[in-house]
């Protein structure tokens, strides 16, 4: 649990530690998401965005966020779980839970280095990019795993579970 309470962060801190990786010149690399039912898709999402530079962070929306992009049947897990999942990853190294529908006041704050997003997402449309590009950063986005959605995963375990019930 020392371990978990380490990575996560406020964005004050973070805004603090920023300054610092970039006296450094360390690369900092930014990611966010539900990461809601965490699967093979997020791991690479992860790996492959950790490849991009020095330290990654990963903003993680509140449960009422996620309710609010997803459904109210969503999260599956709540954010403090997810929190403990994504903390477990060796390529993770800070994360942020936040409660916007977007990550922009986050990323307009910190201005990483890189911004990545997975495959289903095109670059003119990830929040903050143009922000980031301004500063002199790049936007990143990581080929989607066809298969690898919580939401097409979900799907499956509930019709599953339809099957198995009428049996």
């Amino acid at each position: 649990m020392g371990e978990f309470n380490s990575k996560v962060k406020t964005l004050e801190e973070l805004v603090e530690l920023r300054r610092q990786w970039r006296q450094e010149g360390q690369k900092l690399v930014f990611t966010n998401g539900c990461f809601d039912l965490l699967h093979g898709g997020h791991i690479w999402l992860l790996e492959q965005a950790k490849t991009w530079g020095d330290i990654l962070l990963v903003a993680v929306n509140s449960d009422e966020s996620v309710r609010l992009l997803k459904g109210p049947q969503r999260p599956i897990f709540p954010l403090e779980e997810r929190l403990e999942i994504l903390s477990a990853l060796e390529a993770v190294d800070y994360l942020l839970a936040f409660s916007e529908p977007t990550p922009q006041r986050i990323i307009a704050a910190l201005l990483p280095d890189v911004l990545v997003k997975g495959g289903d997402w095109a670059p003119d449309q990830v929040v903050g990019g143009r922000e980031v590009e301004a500063a002199g950063g790049r936007v990143v986005i990581i080929p989607y795993r066809e298969g690898k959605s919580t939401t097409e995963m979900v799907a499956r375990i509930v019709n599953k579970d339809r099957k198995d019930t009428k049996g």
